[in-house]
């Protein structure tokens, strides 16, 4: 009985072999999507990409051809709606998403990890259909962009943002200070926080942005040419 099922499915629908490569092809491809993030050492890596990628295949090859008994589907006539399957996957591919995007103050992290296992799950569903050449340039397109946009940005992308903090004796003293050595850095802030202590110290919280990160050199010689730091520290943001 078993094989006269699996006999069925190859002979009116799609070949189980086929089916099978549509899973290894979609395992591969969500594997060098990993890789890429991975590398970058980004939240969802090389497993994550592979499963969300094979999944969705499998999504797709159960929506086309887990339902040729329902309504004579291939003959032309439908009462059902068998494309709901692979419909729901991009939506709901979307929890995922947001389990790897992160706010640190007015800084964003993870929305192209996001996107990218977003994009996964597309190419998924578009080898589990069967159109291997589109699923696969589709990913070495979006590989390689990943790989040039990261080695040359553009926009808001090219700057680096550091979180500078500093605890200093007198504040009302150090903002001059503090701004002119901004202003020599080239380096915007985005977000600031100031807490005055009544032992007359003063907390500095700043995230600031410039064209390269701030150097550790940068940082030694602010605070040796000021006798009020009592501490510091500068840690990059990526």
């Amino acid at each position: 009985m078993l094989f006269g099922i699996f006999t069925t499915f190859e002979l009116t629908t799609c070949p189980l072999l086929d089916c099978c490569c549509r899973l290894a092809v979609s395992c591969i491809l969500g594997m060098l999507i990993g890789i890429e993030r991975s590398k970058r050492f980004k939240e969802a890596g090389v497993r994550t990409h592979i499963v969300v990628c094979c999944g969705a295949a499998l999504c797709m090859i159960v929506s086309k051809y887990g339902f040729a008994d329902l309504g004579g589907i291939l003959d032309g006539s439908r009462t059902s709606d068998p494309a709901r399957v692979a419909a729901q996957v991009v939506s709901g591919i979307g929890f995922l998403g947001a389990g790897v995007i992160f706010k640190n103050g007015s800084t964003v992290r993870g929305l192209t990890t996001a996107a990218v296992l977003w994009f996964s799950a597309c190419v998924g569903l578009a080898v589990g259909a069967g159109m291997y050449v589109i699923g696969v340039f589709a990913a070495l397109v979006t590989l390689l962009l990943l790989v040039v946009l990261h080695r040359h940005a553009i926009g808001g992308d090219a700057y680096a943002t550091n979180r500078l903090q500093f605890v200093v004796k007198n504040g009302s003293n150090f903002n001059g200070a503090l701004m002119d050595q901004l202003e020599q850095w080239q380096a915007q802030v985005s977000e600031s926080k100031v807490a005055r202590h009544r032992d007359g110290t003063t907390d500095y919280d700043l995230t600031v942005r410039r064209r390269t990160e701030i150097q550790y050199a940068e940082m030694k010689a602010f605070m040796e040419s000021r006798d009020d730091i009592i501490s510091a520290s500068n840690n990059p943001i990526r």
